[in-house]
Order: structure tokens, then C-alpha cells, then sequence
């Protein structure tokens, strides 16, 4: 089933319910991906898999949401999470999550709080 219209807007029904929460250039990347897969590939969940991974090249998940990579961030995305990202960036991250004891935590300790943070909350909002 194509997640975009024919004036190529993304159809909000069908998106995941963290893209849904999310702005509009997240939106189109994850459709647009998923309708030029689900036409190479005719696979539903192949479609979905290649949707999910050009998400994660440009936007990282934040809570129930997805954000807009800082400039120049790139690397490995673990459940949304840039772990190529420095630890600034992560401290960041994890205030706008509201972690606690983010100031003490390492950069594998910030990476972990995020991701079950994103766990709780995305299950939380469905």
C-alpha cells in the first residue's frame, strides 16, 4: 500500500506512530523510501526495513519522535541513536529526554539511557 498521496505528501495514517509525532521531512523521507522499495522489491517488510534505514541516515530518534541529525553527524544510528555522535550532542539529547544523572554518565552510558528512554516512551505513545 503506497504511504504517500499522488501530490507526494505522505499519508499520516500509515506512518508509524513515532513518524506521525514527527515534522514533515521525516514524514516524506520514510514514505518516499517506502513506496521506490515496496515497487523494487514487492516485499512489505523488505519496503519497511529500507524505509527505516534511510531514515536513520539524516534523523535520529528522540523520545517518541524523530529530530534532524546535528550538522555533519553521520555514523552508526543503534535504535535511532547517532552512536557516532559526540557526547555533547548525547548530554543534550538526554536533557531534552529528561535523564537523570546525564552530567555523570559516560558516552556508552549516554547511549544506552537514550535508547531505553526511546523504548519506553515510543511503547508509552501507542
Amino acid at each position: 500500500m503506497p504511504m504517500t498521496k499522488k501530490n507526494g505528501k505522505p499519508k499520516k495514517s500509515e506512518l508509524p506512530s513515532t513518524l506521525q509525532k514527527s515534522g514533515k521531512k521525516a514524514q516524506r523521507t520514510f514514505a518516499k523510501a517506502h513506496d521506490a522499495a515496496a515497487k523494487e522489491y514487492s516485499d512489505a517488510e523488505r519496503a519497511y526495513r529500507v524505509a527505516y534505514s534511510a531514515l536513520k541516515s539524516k534523523f535520529e530518534k528522540v523520545g517518541d519522535h524523530w529530530e534532524k541529525k546535528a550538522k555533519g553527524a553521520k555514523g552508526q544510528a543503534a535504535e535511532g541513536v547517532n552512536a557516532d555522535a559526540t557526547k555533547k550532542h548525547l548530554t543534550e539529547i538526554a536533557r531534552k529526554l529528561d535523564i537523570p544523572r546525564r552530567s555523570t554518565m559516560n558516552k556508552s552510558d549516554l547511549i544506552a539511557a537514550i535508547k531505553k528512554t526511546n523504548r519506553r516512551e515510543a511503547a508509552h505513545s501507542r
